[in-house]
């Protein structure tokens, strides 16, 4: 007797804020139920046979409605519910995550002699990501970045990447981004708005941001995959060194473009080795 219903999201997750609402054919609120933790609505308000319309509501998400008929034993059994984001953005399910260095990368490419391009990466790195439950936009991001970690692939380069006319290393150890907004930006997209701190200096930074879907892992985790690009003027960050050539050229372009491919295990630390 009553009713029973599963809330998910189109990825599968559950939508435990959802609110499950059932009117007669008068239009009239016969039941109103919330979703538990797992997503799953069992009401036991008995309701007398017939057909109802059945409306699921849960913030961030555009309302579904579907038809129900009430057996003769006062049992509505309505099924599973999908949502979809409103304007069709997805994240992944609300609460803490942490990002995953070893399946993650933080890239950089620059312009070398105005011809070609030279790709450095950074190898420690470490960041969470909390997904708002009620009002997605109001999610966060926060990311460290140990410079001296930067790798180019050549050693004599690196060094100087690391020296007083670019990072500062010793000065400056830590490069920082921490969020301060977010918009969706496309059926698909976000635009992440926020602060990086590099060289000392602390620019306004926003980046465009996909997510690339949700699974779980073969280490009983659950996982979401982001990347996100954005592009960087080293002048804003006061690294002004430039080495000039004959022709006019500089040898390091002045702006750089950052790659980011992220994978965030659910939960707030990285699972034991």
């Amino acid at each position: 007797m009553g009713l029973t219903a599963r809330i998910r999201t189109r990825d599968g997750w559950a939508v435990s804020h959802a609110v499950v609402t059932v009117t007669d054919m008068t239009g009239t609120q016969v039941l109103r139920a919330e979703a538990d933790p797992e997503g799953a609505v069992r009401d036991t308000t008995e309701l007398a046979p017939g057909a109802y319309t059945v409306i699921v509501t849960a913030v961030g998400y555009a309302p579904a409605a579907s038809s129900a008929i009430v057996t003769a034993g006062g049992r509505a059994q309505v099924g599973t519910v999908t949502l979809a984001r409103q304007g069709g953005t997805e994240l992944p399910p609300p609460g803490p995550w942490t990002i995953d260095p070893a399946h993650s990368s933080v890239a950089a490419v620059a312009q070398h002699l105005g011809i070609s391009s030279v790709h450095g990466r950074f190898t420690d790195f470490s960041g969470t990501i909390e997904i708002a439950p009620d009002e997605v936009t109001k999610s966060r991001v926060e990311a460290v970045i140990r410079a001296a970690s930067i790798d180019t692939g050549n050693g004599m380069r690196d060094g100087h990447l690391k020296s007083p006319d670019f990072l500062d290393v010793e000065r400056y150890p830590e490069i920082t981004y921490r969020s301060t907004g977010l918009t969706a930006a496309g059926s698909d997209r976000w635009t992440v708005h926020g602060e990086l701190t590099m060289h000392g200096v602390v620019r306004p930074v926003d980046l465009d941001l996909a997510c690339l879907g949700t699974g779980a892992d073969p280490w009983g985790g659950n996982r979401a995959a982001f990347r996100a690009t954005t592009e960087l003027r080293r002048e804003d960050f006061a690294m002004n060194y430039n080495q000039v050539l004959q022709a006019g050229i500089a040898a390091i372009g002045t702006t750089l473009k950052v790659e980011l491919d992220i994978q965030a295990v659910q939960g707030d630390s990285l699972p034991q080795a």
